[in-house]
This record gives structure tokens, sequence and C-alpha cells, in this order.
């Protein structure tokens, strides 16, 4: 059964996309690495694997999970509505990454909440294993968000697994340090975010750093106005990450969890943030 096998199908697309844009890295690469990949990987690739192991202890089935139990209950909207099914696929799709959108806003205006996720944007550079690269803390309530939102919409077990293995796969392709031809990516964010569209949300400029919050779908950005088509400083001039972690010693794996518990004392204004509560 499909949903028996999914960390099975979730890991191996994981692992085949990460090795398709670690190639495509080495190939075309788009930026010169500032830190270079042996000071980075073994924290990225080290968290990403600590918040696979904290998820499979304290929620194995996940939001996948969830959404089969309430499809066999007849929980939720779409259990209780009638519609045909590949709508209700569709629907639970856009309404699932429409809440990673909102989820995203909120985890850079809350104060407690960015302290959390900015060790996402503490990478001094850019590439595939940065989209891995989440506190676990964040994690977990990004899973027990998503899990209550999956129960509410009833959304079927399908429409959950496409979703998440969609978000893994472009959070990987949109962080990629990849060059592709202008024109083609002019075109492709229009349909999905692309790597030059979500590297502007990783620049050390505040404004920059609060556009392009979408991961799947680029629309949402366009529509709230929080959309930024290029970086002020250019792709290859604009500094990545925050001025508050700016020592190579951070992007250790033991630091890295640390982050969420330092002082913020941001060396220039538009790094603060409102006030943890």
């Amino acid at each position: 059964m499909i949903f028996g096998n999914e960390p099975l199908i979730r890991l191996g697309i994981y692992l085949g996309v990460l090795a398709a844009l670690m190639l495509w890295e080495v190939a075309a690469p788009r930026r010169a690495l500032v830190q270079g990949r042996l000071r980075r990987w073994p924290g990225n690739i080290g968290i990403a694997a600590l918040n696979t192991l904290v998820l499979r202890l304290v929620a194995p089935g996940a939001a996948v999970g969830i959404a089969f139990w309430a499809e066999q209950a007849g929980i939720g909207l779409f259990n209780l509505v009638a519609l045909p099914y590949w709508l209700a696929v569709l629907l639970s799709f856009l309404a699932l990454d429409l809440l990673i959108y909102g989820q995203h806003v909120a985890f850079h205006k809350i104060g407690l909440f960015w302290r959390l996720h900015r060790m996402h944007h503490a990478d001094l550079d850019i590439d595939a294993t940065t989209g891995s690269r989440f506190h676990p803390v964040e994690i977990l309530l990004s899973i027990a968000i998503k899990a209550a939102v999956v129960l509410l919409l009833g959304a079927p077990a399908l429409a959950v697994l496409l979703f998440e293995v969609l978000l893994n796969a472009t959070s990987m392709f949109n962080h990629a340090n990849v060059r592709m031809p202008a024109g083609i990516d002019r075109v492709l964010r229009f349909l999905v975010v692309t790597p030059d569209m979500h590297r502007v949300h990783h620049s050390w400029h505040r404004d920059e750093t609060d556009s392009n919050f979408g991961f799947n779908l680029p629309w949402w950005d366009r529509l709230f106005g929080t959309y930024q088509p290029q970086p002020r400083d250019g792709h290859d001039g604009m500094t990545i990450g925050l001025t508050m972690f700016r020592d190579p010693g951070q992007l250790r794996l033991d630091r890295m969890l640390l982050q969420p518990f330092r002082n913020e004392t941001p060396a220039r204004a538009q790094d603060s943030r409102p006030a943890a509560v």
C-alpha cells in the first residue's frame, strides 16, 4: 500500500533530488561559494538527519497518517462535502501551499518564531542542503500546524503525500546554487519558485529577507504583495545570511541548535525583529 511506504517514498525522492541538484551545482553554479561545502554540509546534512530521526520518534505518521485516519473516520470538510476526488486533492494541495506561505510569513514576523526560523537564514551560502536546514523545534511546530489543517480540511491522504513530497523537492530546488538561462527563469517563476527568486529571500537586507516567502507556488507572493523580483546588490554581489551570525563557527551543528537561545544583538538595524514573547 502506497501510504504504508510513505517514509521510503519520501526518503528515496529526497535523496534522488538532492543528488541531482548537487551534480547540477557542480556543473553550473550560480554563485561562487563563500565558505565551501566541507565547512557547511556536515551541519546542514546533520540537521536534516536529526530532523528525520525526531519526526520518526515523535510523529511517525505525521500529516499523511492523520489524513488517512480522517478519511477512514469521515472527519473534515472534504469528507463531509460531496466533491470529485480530483477536486478535493487539488483544493487540498492549494490550501496546504497557502498555509505554508502564511506560516513562513508568521515565522518572520513573530519574535519567538523568528528565533527558531533564523537558523535557516544563518547559512553563509545557499545551496540545495540549505533547503533542509530547519531547527527541529520549528519542524515539530510546522507538523502540528499542518496536521491540524489537514484534519479540519479532511484532506485526502494522496493530496498530503503529494504535497509533502513536492515541498521537500521544491525546497531543495529553490535553494539550489544552480544557473539557468534568464529567459527560462522568467517563465518558470510564474509556475514554481525558482532558485533566483528564492535567493532574494536569503539576502541580509531585511526588506529582501521579508519577501518571496513561497516554497512551491510563486503566486501567493504576487497576490499578497511580498514579491521581490531581484536582489538590489545582484545575485553575484549580494550577501547571504544574517549580520548577527557571521562567524563560520556558527555553521557547526551544535552551534546551529543553540542559535534560537542566543540574544539578538544585530549589527544592522534591518536585522531587528519583534521581541520574543
